[in-house]
């Protein structure tokens, strides 16, 4: 059974990078302490143990992709998923849910450390890459993407959102990632 990913409306193609539009979504998301790989490791338990029904009514939400990091401070509810810089050590993790499910609808974690919110749409500029969850493969293609973004005059506006669509035990070289930016741009 295929995963759900987060849909999006393609902009522009330009070899490995796009700009993309994000419809609204909903995230459970969790604040934690530690490094750019320590902090997915630290939070992905718990956020897989509330969709495993460790949740107010016991129900089990069905994996989507990708699983987010971003910078904690207060951007964050105006961003989405995924950053790598940390602010005094501290990062938002989130899990994407599915579709089918509303703010109303969603079960109520059990961990008060979890919470639910409402991402509003967005666009942002993306690069996808493949290898290792390293903080230099992450920094060289934030560098990449930011050069892009500069060439083609678009406006940040948001910080960077890392993403990662794979389960931790699929090889390294298989691995899909991406780092997305929130940005502006006229129509191009």
């Amino acid at each position: 059974m295929a995963t759900e990913e987060a849909p999006y409306t393609l902009l522009k193609s330009d070899d490995i990078f796009e700009l993309r539009d994000y419809p609204p979504q909903i995230l459970a998301e969790i604040i934690v302490d530690g490094d750019l790989k320590g902090a997915g490791n630290k939070a992905f338990r718990p956020l897989f143990r509330y969709i495993s029904g460790d949740n107010k009514s016991r129900k089990k939400i069905t994996m989507t992709a990708p699983v987010s990091q971003e910078q904690e401070g207060e951007k964050i509810a105006m961003t989405a998923p995924v950053s790598q810089q940390s602010i005094q050590g501290k990062w938002a993790v989130s899990f994407m849910m599915p579709a089918s499910f509303t703010m109303e609808t969603l079960p109520v974690p059990d961990d008060p450390k979890i919470k639910l919110r409402q991402v509003p749409g967005r666009r942002v500029a993306a690069v996808r890459y493949s290898g290792s969850w390293s903080e230099e493969k992450y920094l060289l293609n934030k560098d990449k993407l930011e050069k892009w973004i500069k060439d083609n005059r678009y406006t940040v506006t948001g910080e960077p959102i890392w993403a990662r669509y794979n389960p931790p035990f699929t090889l390294w070289f298989m691995r899909r990632n991406e780092i997305m930016i929130p940005v502006t741009a006229g129509d191009k």
